[in-house]
């Protein structure tokens, strides 16, 4: 079957809208036709090589939608029923898996080495995470799509398969925020929203938004925070300032940049925790000297997918939903067509918005 999808053709190169031949769903596998995906810095990274997948591809990995039909010993979804997209499947055997961490599965991207669907010439396309949303229709292994729970509008579902998990994990799981803590997100883009809006239900007594762009400001205080600090050369100062002289007990960092992992490390209290959630190139190297180790004793960690656990994690997030805490709307900036991907991911690279939805 032909579909419209969002092909990377090489490395670098700028997507092509596009017609692609769509295989039925073998054994294992679900057919999902989309409701909506999320433009997310990912894809970009993706796009660049700052991540890499084999490629020609069809991005996309935050998506939500109706499942159309079902392989051979599919048994846990039917035709009809509305699904959240996971792009990072736990395979249940590896070592990370055995320990219980299945956000740092051995195997979760394997399906990305896949022949996911061709073009009108025959040439062979892969799924860039697993998942390929940037399409009116995906083919999926069953273990990446999720049963979505009652109360959730389906468009904006597609936000939690990875911006709101992203940014909940972080504030819940690997910084593990406490009620009357004070937490420092560093960017206000989707994922840093989301964190934004997670550090308000885990009780923060200060949220402080960071953000190089003084048009966030609003997004960010609607999000929760109680306080914007825009990015420079004194944003640690200007925390401090802010939290009694003594630093956020939290830093949390969504961009992935060298320069604003220093800064959050800088402006975390001595004893504190800095958590990095944005994803960087090799190129982004961030020093710290021996001493400054010893004397702040802060803790440095990284945070792959919220440390989430999609199918334990997704019901709770959906309870958020349904009892206000929790906002998808407002992390969206745009709702786009699929061919407006283009355009997005250009926004993103100039620093603008939260959140773009592709809407089909």
């Amino acid at each position: 079957m032909t579909v419209r999808a969002a092909v990377l053709p090489a490395v670098g190169a700028p997507l092509e809208i596009t017609d692609i031949d769509l295989p039925e769903p073998g054994p294992g596998q679900v057919r999902v036709r989309l409701a909506a995906a999320g433009v997310c810095h990912s894809d970009l990274s993706l796009s660049n090589g700052t991540m890499r997948v084999p490629v020609p591809a069809v991005l996309g990995h935050e998506g939500a939608g109706t499942v159309v039909s079902v392989g051979e010993g599919v048994t846990h979804v039917a035709p009809g029923a509305p699904v959240v997209l996971n792009w990072a499947p736990a395979c249940g055997d590896c070592h990370a898996c055995a320990l219980g961490e299945v956000w740092l599965c051995a195997n979760a991207l394997n399906g990305a080495a896949g022949v996911h669907a061709r073009t009108a010439d025959g040439t062979e396309l892969h799924p860039g995470l697993n998942v390929a949303a940037f399409a009116e229709e995906t083919v999926v292994a069953a273990a990446c799509v999720l049963p979505l729970p009652d109360g959730v509008p389906l468009t904006d579902a597609a936000l939690l398969g990875c911006a709101v998990l992203t940014g909940y994990g972080a504030v819940h799981h690997a910084a593990r925020v406490r009620r009357g803590e004070t937490v420092a997100v560093f960017g206000a883009g989707g994922v840093g929203l989301a964190t934004l809006q997670s550090a308000r239900i885990a009780g923060a007594s200060r949220i402080i938004a960071v953000d190089v762009s003084p048009a966030k400001e609003e997004l960010a205080r609607a999000a929760g925070a109680t306080d914007f600090v825009l990015a420079c050369d004194t944003t640690a100062r200007e925390i401090r300032a802010l939290t009694g002289k003594q630093g956020a007990d939290v830093a949390i960092e969504c961009v992935g940049r060298a320069a604003t992992i220093r800064a959050a490390w800088d402006s975390t209290r001595r004893g504190g925790r800095t958590t990095v959630v944005g994803i960087g190139g090799k190129d982004q190297e961030v020093t710290f000297n021996a001493l400054e180790i010893f004397h702040w004793g802060r803790t440095l960690s990284g945070c792959v997918y919220g440390n989430t656990d999609p199918a334990r994690d997704l019901p709770v997030l959906a309870a958020h939903v349904r009892e206000g805490r929790l906002d998808l709307s407002a992390l969206v900036t745009e709702r786009i067509a699929l061919d407006g991907i283009p355009a997005a991911f250009e926004n993103m690279l100039a620093g603008k918005g939260g959140r773009a939805l592709v809407v089909f």
